[in-house]
Parts: structure tokens; C-alpha cells; sequence
């Protein structure tokens, strides 16, 4: 691990090389902006994925199946996409989530269904035999199907349908598949939470359609209980159906849309209207090189975030009305399908297959504010939008608190496996998104409604008492949906402390401040003495930008993205000073780093559901551009004061 602070000698003001910061700052600010370009909001990049891509194979070949010759457009599609596959094996004999990830056994497994299924290792190339016999040698040492089932734990979502996957290549019997109580999504959508779904609350297409196909592969012996389930059958369909999104693809995400079609069609269900806008959405998606990626983009999110960081480096010239409309045209205004969830939060993307969230809608409401408070004017009729959108937001958060104080992602009371229970991450993201706006609109302005403010109390002092329970003794928290794969738990508490700490920094509630501050204090302990030797935060040996890169004393190469959070969380201290030997070293890593062009190859830390693992274009600039923002405000506050 890397060196405490206190082993470092004293850092002065003068040893921050400002020149590299402003250099830095002005770099990554154009380039944010360039990435927008002549339209009205971000829509970033997605990492290619080999998972996503090995379930649209599986998909799309047992459809072509189905289809026959009339099903021939598919076949390019379908080998091409094989031969990307062929081409980013890692050297262990692995597959990784990203072209930048480390082997897992889930996507490992998927891709040699993927290549059963469409009969790729048939056409006597040893190349491709040599590349199929390293799979399977991989998936060995990981322990087979008990090391897939050990990756994931009691969590069904992800190794059910990897197992169906792999039923329908015949490299598993049905019988080793799990059933899913598809019968269960006949019931009225209020009462998920309450019948204990073996998946989280965003699988439920898959639980349905995985369900059925179990049913019709290996149906249960008890002929009783076999006809009920068959009766719920058309019933349950329907709520496939139901959820499906104009686009075609659930949540906009190819591997439950492949999930989904390959279970249709396994059952002769390949001209079902499920089936065949699934179809339309594969074929759509797929990427100039053959692959697909883990989701169509995250637009909404990316344009919150570089909204907000902009905010940091002087927004007003930078935003203009057409990029806060069609931020605001985001906003969910109906009952969603998908989840049940209530009007008034945001979704990852505008696109049909988004649903609303506990981390967009915060990013969203703190976009807005800080457009509300920096733009030098406002047209009525675009403050009296932002005013209703905030008000639906904030209320669309109160209403997703848990009762243990947290905030869960999708769906209140859900349940405890992952990426449905209380999130610290989400928790700090919702309250800091909340308490901008109360604390700056005062009762007496009447700008919001009153009911509002009084909520807040109430919510706030639980949601301070779950981030206190949940902070590791070493002062940390850990997030829920970003990780670091060089850690032996895959998870981060980097980003996870930071974003706590950046919100408890800006809390302005008065209410258990005592207990606010130890919690800021075991916080900032716990980034200053997590410090890597190069000066930056995170990071490990899989960091891309490494090559012709020395590693640091303690065995680590940085990452831009976790040193950006770390630095902004430090710099938004209330009595930290630029005179700091820790944020010092910290903004000169960063600032070489972007000036040297690191920050144009992205890292996996995000986690696209149970464990899945993506890389976004824009994080390591939007994150950049909030860190050097902060820091270029501190120096002019120095210069206009002193130090």
C-alpha cells in the first residue's frame, strides 16, 4: 500500500506548478466542450464489450436458426462479431467485460456458448481450436460452474442466465439451471418487493423470459404445479411486453435484450413482437467493428456530470438554455413500466430504455442548480420549468429513501442483493443534491414548495446516521457502483470515500454537525494516507497508460479518474488551504497526467450491474475538469486575499 502522508516531507505553495495547472485545466475544459460539440448535450462513449457482445451471438444465431434463409442478413452481422471475439482474447485465455478488463469466468463461459451456438469453431481452424481450447483451460482454473456460482453468490440475475446461455449450447444440462418463479410477474408490480424475487429489480424481463425457457426445457415433474405454471405463462408475457421500450432493448442494455430474444426463440417464440423488436435493437446497436457495447450511452448522466464540472472552471459561458432543456426534457413525468417508479426522476439516458434513479436524478437537480446559480440570466419561462423539475426531484427522491436511511438505486424496499439495497454512494449523491437546493432557495422566497423544507430534517438525519454505520473503520466508504479491478474485492473505496466526503463537505445543515465532522475527518485520514507515491490516488498495475511507464514505489500506477474525485473532495474541505502538502503533490500528478494526454484512455471503474465492468469516454475528462476547477478557484481566492 502506498506511503502514509506524514512520511512525506513539507510540501510549500510554491512548489505547485501553476502554469501546468492552468495548461491542464484549459486542456480538458476545450475538450470537454469539443466533445459536445454543435449539439445540445453529451452523449460520451461506451467501452466495447466482449459479454455484450458474445449474448447478441447467441441471440442472433438462434434466431437465424428459427428463421432459416430468410434470416441470412444476420450471418455477417453474426461473424463478424465471432471474430472480434477471436481477436480480444486476453493472454491467459480469458475474456474481460472491456477490451481493458481482466478475465472473469461469466464472460469467459459466455463467449464459448457464443461460438457454439453459431458454429464458429466448425470451420477446422486451428487457430480458432487453439483459441477455444485456452478458454475452456481458463474457466478450469476458475473452478468451472462452481467458480461461476461462486462469483456471484446468492445473487441469481447474472448466473442464471449465464447457466441458460450455456444450456442452450449444450455445454450444461437444463437441469443445473436454476427455475425462476416467472409466475410471479403476473402479480400486480407493487407487490415485487414483497414476494422476496430471487433477482434484483431491474432483471425481471430476464427472471420471465429465463424463467419460461427453464419451464419448457425442464419442466417440473409435478404435473400439478406444472399446469399452474403453464397457465401463467401468456400472463407473465405480457409483462415482457409491458416493460419493453420503444427501442426494443430493456434498460438499453444488450446483454438482458439478448438474454431475453435467446429465450424466446430457444422456445419457438422467434416471431413474437417481444422477439422481434429485440431483434430490431440488436441489429441497430451493433458497433462499427463488429461488437456491441454494454449499453447504448449514458447522454443524461455525462451531461449532469459535465454540467456540474463545468460549474467549477466558470459555467456561464459555456451552458446555454438548449443544453438545460433538453436536460430537462429528460425528466420522467409518468409512471414507469419497467420499475413502478413515481414521476419525477431522472434516467442514465434519454433514450426509451432508461429508468429512473438515485444517482441521475441527483446528478441532474445539481446541473440544474448550478446553472440556476451562475448564469447571469435566466428566461422565465426556462426558470419556471427548472423550478417544477426540482420540485418533482426532490420529491421523487424523498420518496425512494429506505428505511434505513440509505438510498437504494431503483426501487425502495427492494431488497438486500446487490444494486438494489441502500447505496453510500447514492445516499451522500441525494442529500448533497437536496441540500443545494433548500439551503440556497430560503421558505421565504417561495420558489419551492414548503413541504419540501420539511421533509428535509427528517431524511437528512437518518440518511447522516446510515453513512456513519457505513464507514469502515479506516475511514472509507465503499460505493456501489464503481470499482477498481487491481483490488482483490473489486470494490473502491477511492471513489466511494470521495464522493461521501464531497458531500458531507457541502452539506450545509447544521443538524448533527459534530458527528459530520468525524466522519469528514476519518474520511480525509483515509485519503491522505492512501496517497500513491506518484501523487495521485487508485489506480494498479492494469492501468492502460502504463506502457513505457515506471510504476510507483509502492507497485501502483494512478488513474486519472479516482486522483480527480480524491482531489476534488479534498480541495472542497472548508479549511483546507492550497498550502498542503497532499492536494500539492496531488494536482501536479494530475496536471502532468492530462498535459501528457492520459486522460484520453479511459479506465474500467464503472460497474454496469452485478460485477459487469464498463470504461466511459468522458469520466477521466469530466472528473479532471471538476478537480482542476476547484483548485484554479482556490488560487484565485489566494491571490485576491493572500495566502
Amino acid at each position: 500500500m502506498s506511503q502514509t502522508y506524514s512520511n512525506h516531507s513539507k510540501t510549500t505553495l510554491e512548489q505547485l506548478n501553476l502554469q501546468r495547472l492552468d495548461e491542464a485545466l484549459r486542456n480538458v475544459r476545450e475538450e470537454l466542450l469539443d466533445q459536445r460539440g454543435t449539439a445540445s448535450h453529451w452523449t460520451g462513449q461506451l467501452s466495447t464489450s466482449a459479454l455484450s457482445t458474445a449474448t447478441a451471438i447467441s441471440a442472433l444465431s438462434l434466431i437465424r436458426k428459427q428463421h432459416g434463409k430468410s434470416a441470412s442478413p444476420l450471418t455477417p452481422l453474426i461473424s463478424r462479431a465471432a471474430q472480434w471475439l477471436y481477436h480480444h482474447q486476453n493472454p491467459d485465455g480469458g475474456f474481460g467485460d472491456t477490451d481493458r478488463s481482466h478475465s472473469n469466468i461469466a464472460t469467459t463461459l459466455l463467449v464459448i456458448a457464443a461460438w457454439k451456438i453459431c458454429d464458429f469453431e466448425s470451420n477446422s481452424n486451428l487457430a480458432v481450436s487453439q483459441a477455444l481450447s485456452k478458454a475452456w483451460s481458463y474457466v478450469d482454473r476458475q473452478g468451472r460452474w462452481e467458480g461461476l456460482r461462486r462469483r456471484y453468490g446468492k445473487d441469481k440475475t447474472f448466473v442464471v442466465p449465464i447457466l441458460s446461455n450455456c444450456a442452450l449450447a449444450g455445454l450444461v444440462p437444463w437441469s443445473e439451471v436454476p427455475a425462476l418463479p416467472f409466475e410471479l410477474a403476473a402479480l400486480p408490480q407493487a407487490w415485487y418487493r414483497f414476494v422476496k424475487m430471487p433477482v434484483v429489480s431491474y432483471a425481471i424481463p430476464a427472471l420471465v423470459a429465463i424463467g419460461q425457457a427453464k419451464h419448457y426445457h425442464a419442466p417440473t415433474k409435478f404435473l400439478p404445479w406444472r399446469w399452474v405454471r403453464g397457465s401463467c405463462i401468456q400472463s407473465s408475457r405480457r409483462v415482457l411486453q409491458k416493460m419493453q421500450p420503444q427501442s426494443g432493448g430493456y434498460l438499453e442494455a444488450v446483454p438482458l435484450t439478448s438474454f431475453v430474444l435467446m429465450s424466446l426463440a430457444s422456445m419457438g417464440c422467434h416471431n413474437h413482437p417481444v422477439a422481434l423488436e429485440a431483434i430490431r435493437f440488436l441489429v441497430e446497436g451493433v458497433l462499427e467493428d463488429g461488437s456491441w457495447p454494454i449499453d447504448t450511452n449514458l447522454a443524461t448522466w455525462v451531461t449532469s456530470l459535465s454540467i456540474k464540472s463545468l460549474s467549477r472552471a466558470d459555467l456561464n459561458d459555456s451552458i446555454d438554455d438548449s443544453t438545460i432543456r433538453w436536460l430537462l426534457s429528460c425528466q420522467h413525468r409518468t409512471r414507469h413500466p419497467f420499475t413502478g417508479a413515481d414521476p419525477g426522476g431522472w434516467g442514465w439516458t434519454n433514450l426509451s430504455g432508461a429508468v429512473p434513479d438515485a444517482d441521475d436524478t441527483p446528478a441532474a437537480l445539481l446541473a440544474l442548480h448550478a446553472y440556476w446559480t451562475q448564469k447571469d440570466a435566466i428566461a422565465p419561462d426556462l426558470r419556471a420549468a427548472i423550478l417544477e423539475a426540482v420540485t418533482h426531484g426532490i420529491r421523487w427522491l424523498y420518496g425512494l429513501q429506505n428505511r434505513d436511511g440509505g438510498w437504494p438505486t431503483f426501487c425502495r424496499g427492494w431488497g438486500t442483493l446487490p444494486f438494489d439495497r441502500s447505496g453510500t454512494d447514492l445516499t451522500a449523491h441525494a442529500m448533497r443534491a437536496i441540500d443545494a437546493w433548500l439551503s440556497q432557495t430560503n421558505r421565504q422566497d417561495r420558489l419551492l414548495p414548503t413541504d419540501l423544507f420539511s421533509k428535509k430534517s427528517s431524511a437528512f438525519r437518518r440518511g447522516l446516521n446510515y453513512l456513519h454505520r457505513k464507514q469502515n473503520s479506516d475511514g472509507s466508504w465503499l460505493p456501489l457502483w464503481f470499482g477498481n479491478q487491481d483490488y482483490s474485492g473489486e470494490d473502491n473505496p477511492i471513489y466511494g470515500t470521495s464522493r461521501v466526503l464531497l458531500a458531507l463537505n457541502e452539506l450545509k445543515v447544521a443538524e448533527n454537525l459534530p458527528q459530520i465532522r468525524e466522519m469528514r475527518r476519518k474520511g480525509t485520514d483515509f485519503l491522505r494516507k492512501h496517497q500513491n507515491v506518484d501523487g495521485g490516488w487508485g489506480g494498479g498495475p492494469s492501468i492502460p497508460y502504463g506502457v513505457g511507464r515506471q510504476l510507483s514505489q509502492d507497485g501502483l500506477l494512478s488513474s486519472v479518474e479516482e486522483s480527480a474525485v480524491a482531489l476534488e473532495a479534498l480541495l472542497t474541505l472548508e479549511d483546507t488551504t492550497l498550502d498542503d502538502s497532499t492536494i500539492i503533490r496531488g494536482l501536479n500528478w494530475l496536471s502532468e497526467s492530462i498535459c501528457l494526454g492520459y486522460h484520453r484512455t479511459s479506465w474500467p471503474i464503472g460497474f454496469y450491474f452485478a460485477k459487469l465492468w464498463y470504461y466511459e469516454k468522458l469520466y477521466p475528462t469530466i472528473f479532471s475538469t471538476a478537480a482542476l476547477g476547484a483548485a484554479h478557484s482556490a488560487v484565485q481566492r489566494i491571490a485576491v486575499k493572500g495566502p
